[in-house]
């Protein structure tokens, strides 16, 4: 629900900002970006754990469906209205990795692995709650997901780095 309601704050904010058409637009390319540029199931909160919970569809399932509804949204977005990425500091940037295949296109696959890592986990943690099924996920859970997630994400903050540092940009 947290995350659901920062959600709607982040909608509400770019459509006083941008207007109600552009805002949501905004905000499905912002969220996009942490789908694409994170290696954490960031659709899980909002979608995939609900539907698991609800429906029962298996989490890896409708994460599929999230990736190809975003793939479609930068496509489309991309090809129509590449100026809504000049609008926010974040979308820049997802413009510049979006754009610049090489090297950035490697925090995509980063978190397309970490996600779907995560993800697959995550229904393996609830085929364990829910079905007893213990086999996969008692065997993998200690040393493949954390190692596994460490180097992704040490890999991702690399990349980052890298990133931050071309376009000028200091955190610190």
């Amino acid at each position: 629900m947290l995350v659901l309601i920062i959600f709607l704050l982040y909608f509400a904010y770019v459509s006083y900002r941008f207007g109600v058409g552009h805002g949501l637009w905004i905000t499905l390319l912002t969220w996009s970006f942490f789908v694409f540029c994170t290696p954490v199931a960031d659709a899980g909160f909002l979608l995939d754990f609900p539907l698991r919970v609800i429906t029962g569809i298996r989490m890896i399932k409708s994460e599929a469906l999230v990736w190809t509804f975003v793939i479609l949204l930068n496509v489309v977005t991309l090809a129509t209205h590449p100026e809504l990425y000049e609008k926010t500091l974040i979308l820049s940037i997802f413009y510049h990795i979006l754009t610049n295949p090489v090297p950035y296109w490697s925090i995509i696959i980063l978190s397309f692995i970490g996600t779907f890592l995560s993800i697959y986990f995550g229904d393996e943690l609830l085929d364990v709650v829910y079905h007893h099924e213990r086999t996969k996920y008692l065997l993998h859970k200690d040393k493949y997901q954390v190692v596994a997630f460490l180097a992704i994400f040490l890999l991702t903050l690399a990349v980052y780095n890298y990133l931050l540092n071309e376009l000028g940009i200091h955190l610190f």
